[in-house]
């Protein structure tokens, strides 16, 4: 059986055709996993960050409580009604002070640990608090805060009400480990603790009070209207936080099928055995009750450092998963479209090469029966008609033409090369910039939020202050609370100046002068009293336009920094130099600390990252200082190696000039 043979116009159609769909295909497959891939990142990024989020809100419910027992215990008068004897009294502004704050207890105890005062079930005192590690601690004179696992036991000496609330049943829950308990009885709490100590250093016993987490949503909650805004998607909540008791959900904003909050269903499997028992942090997808979600655990570790739970935020994975079908659908249809086109226009252009070829083979026909002078001629004028004059020369000039593409094929590497390093760069700004802009946003909206009361607490306090008698006992604490109230605005203006920067007043100045400014300014402080300070200035500096005020805040942050790192013992060197092209003036400033760690420079200039000691840095210094420097289209680098120091050096470039306002 003889098979046709298929034409040149057909071969090519069907080849074309193969390749097309073979081609979409193979895009279909990889375009559909690219996209997914990457929307899943994205997302799993997003929730990364929105965890940062929710560990921030947790521990600041934990430092007010913190706060709260903490001026408590250092108020005048309530020293003098231990002393005293005046238990009467100290009961009231004890229980005043737990109703005021919403603490679910506050108890005093005396020098031995043993319970004095329990304000929510005054019957029940002389107990044994000893061995309590938190109250341990105060006893010690130490300050501390934590959550902590509370006992049935303990939670009845403050009354059923609160045993009550702890107990839960479990629920039966999806892919969750198997635990031989049905139920849990004892409860989380964030508990903090103080030391009492008087004006003559006479210990005179404990302030210790908490909040109970079980079923308290006003944590989780909080985080849903700061991360997520309320966002719903198809009626569901998109964004949900939980805070767990080992694996048991005991606040949250996850629904379970009954539109009710899951309180007493259970983690799954995988998340116990990586944050639980492992003590890593998790970023996935994972089963929540009875729908995937894209999700960040981390544990929560009590005063030990013993994991006693985990914290908890995701997002409803559905929404990513449909917006991957619709863009596949969209470029499913857009290809189905082109495949039709393509052929079409595949038709009419092999019917116009088909038919010169055709003329062409029948040349070439008589010049393979002998016929030498036979010439192939084809009228057309395009590169078919081309091809028969160029025939005889295409030998000569192939070498030529071969070497002339290897040399353009080694020139568009290089350009590629280039070009590629220069989106790296530029995609890499502009991720460091995105951060800057989110962050800048939350900073904003924290800020505007506090701002207002703190001003408030900040002029009731000054009149308070200024009523009081300077012999009152209630004069002292009304100034505590100026400083601190004072402080907070500071902390707010930071976060403000990194959200909103001032617009810059850039006028000719002399760098030099600028960072000799700063030196002077900070040297008055005894952190650089055992400081040396050497200076190496390039004389005759051009001048340059730039904000003096910034690049000021920008010399002093940095120089602080790094008498910080040397805590006030070592050599600081400051130097300033014009670069070789003469384009840009460089400013280093380098000192012989501790040097900083690999993992922490790539993070140094991110909002809110610090390396320092909870309370004393906001995070915000260099973050804010590297926003500066780019307004200035200047940059800020920085080297370190560990135990040898680090150097930051600040390059500006120089211009002549003036920005008229």
């Amino acid at each position: 059986m003889k098979f046709r043979t298929l034409s040149l116009r057909t071969k090519l159609i069907l080849s074309f055709l193969i390749i097309i769909i073979i081609g979409g295909l193979l895009s279909l497959i990889l375009g559909s996993r690219l996209v997914r891939d990457t929307i899943i990142s994205e997302a799993q990024t997003k929730v990364k960050h929105d965890l940062a989020s929710a560990r921030m809100v947790f521990n600041e419910k934990l430092n007010d409580i913190k706060e709260i027992i903490n001026l408590t215990a250092a108020r005048e008068g309530i020293q003098e009604d231990i002393k005293y004897n005046r238990w009467d009294i100290l009961f009231k502004k004890l229980n005043r002070v737990r109703e005021e704050h919403g603490l679910d207890i506050l108890n005093l105890t005396d020098h031995r640990g043993r319970v004095v005062i329990r304000t929510r079930n005054p019957e029940i005192i002389d107990d044994d608090q000893s061995q309590d590690e938190i109250v341990k601690r105060a006893l010690e004179n130490e300050i501390v805060a934590s959550p902590q696992i509370i006992t049935r036991e303990e939670l009845l000496k403050e009354g059923n009400d609160l045993a009550d609330q702890a107990y839960m049943e479990f629920i039966p829950t999806p892919k969750a480990a198997i635990r031989s308990e049905t139920r849990e009885t004892s409860g989380m709490m964030l508990k903090a603790a103080s030391s009492i100590i008087d004006v003559n250093n006479t210990f005179l016993g404990a302030l210790y009070g908490g909040i109970l987490l079980d079923r308290n949503y006003e944590i989780v909650d909080r985080v849903k209207e700061i991360v997520y805004k309320g966002e719903k998607y198809k009626g569901r909540d998109k964004g949900t936080a939980t805070i767990f008791q080992h694996d048991l959900r005991i606040s949250t904003n996850v629904k379970n099928e009954k539109n009710e909050r899951a309180i007493g269903t259970r983690v799954s499997k995988e998340v116990n055995n990586a944050v639980l028992k492992e003590g890593n942090a998790w970023i996935d997808r994972a089963f929540v009750v009875n729908d995937w979600y894209i999700t960040a655990y981390e544990p929560i570790r009590n005063v030990d450092d013993k994991i006693i739970g985990i914290l908890y935020v995701g997002m409803l994975e559905k929404p990513y998963i449909d917006t991957t079908v619709r863009v596949m659908l969209t470029f499913i249809l857009m290809a189905s479209l082109c495949v039709v086109l393509l052929l079409v226009i595949l038709n009419f252009s092999t019917t116009r090469i088909i038919n010169p070829l055709q003329r062409m083979v029948v040349a070439t026909q008589n010049i393979a029966k002998g016929d030498l002078s036979h010439e192939v001629n084809v009228n057309s004028k395009d590169e078919i008609g081309l091809l028969a004059g160029s025939f005889n020369k295409m030998t000569a000039n192939l070498k030529v033409a071969n070497d002339k593409l290897i040399e353009w094929g080694k020139t568009l590497e290089k350009k590629v090369e280039e070009r590629t390093r220069e989106l790296t760069k530029m995609h890499a700004q502009l991720i460091q910039s995105e951060k800057l802009a989110s962050l800048g946003k939350l900073s904003a909206s924290i800020a505007h939020e506090i701002n207002n009361p703190l001003g408030g607490i900040l002029i009731y306090s000054h009149l308070l202050l200024e009523d009081t008698d300077k012999n009152s006992p209630h004069y002292e604490n009304l100034q505590k609370i100026v400083k601190e109230t004072t402080r907070c605005k500071d902390i707010v203006k930071r976060l403000l100046e990194f959200a909103r920067p001032k617009e810059s007043e850039k006028l000719l100045v002399d760098i030099n002068e600028i960072v000799e400014k700063s030196l002077s300014i900070m040297e008055s402080q005894a952190l650089f009293q055992n400081l040396r300070v050497k200076k190496i200035f390039a004389s005759q500096l051009p001048k340059m336009v730039a904000d003096s005020a910034q690049l000021q805040q920008v010399f002093m942050n940095i120089i602080l920094n790094a008498a910080e790192a040397m805590n006030g013992n070592g050599v600081l060197t400051l130097s300033t130099s014009l670069s070789e092209e003469g384009t840009h003036i460089e400013v280093k400033f380098a000192d012989t600390g501790p040097g900083i760690e690999e993992e922490d420079k790539k993070r140094l200039f991110e909002p809110f990252f610090s390396t320092k000691e909870v309370g004393k840095g906001t995070g915000l210094g260099l973050a804010i200082s590297y926003s500066i420097i780019q307004k200035h289209q200047g940059t800020i680098k920085v080297k370190s190696e560990v135990g040898k120091g680090s150097t930051f050096t600040v390059k500006l470039p120089v211009t002549e000039e003036r920005k008229h306002e």
